[in-house]
């Protein structure tokens, strides 16, 4: 039988960790891959929060967002942001 195991997390490690640079940077990556596939008229862009770096891909013209709306293209193009 396993023995009781209790982890305690370092917040300000793990706020540390999801804040730097080089998290940062795969969610840059993987927001401009995404961004490529789904076609013109899409923008990837990231920033930091309080607590963690974020990325977002979106429509810049009413031709991405048609396409978004009729055709799903940025769920469609999800895929190409993994790995």
């Amino acid at each position: 039988m396993a023995a009781n195991v209790k982890i305690v997390l370092n917040s300000p490690g793990i706020r540390q960790l999801l804040r730097s640079d080089e998290v940062e940077a795969d969610l840059k990556r993987r927001a401009d891959a995404v961004a490529q596939a789904a076609g013109d008229g899409h923008a990837a862009d990231s920033a930091k929060g309080a607590n963690r770096a974020r990325a977002s891909v979106v429509t810049e013209t009413f031709e991405a967002i048609r396409s978004e709306s009729e055709n799903h293209t940025l769920t469609a193009a999800l895929d190409a942001g993994r790995g």
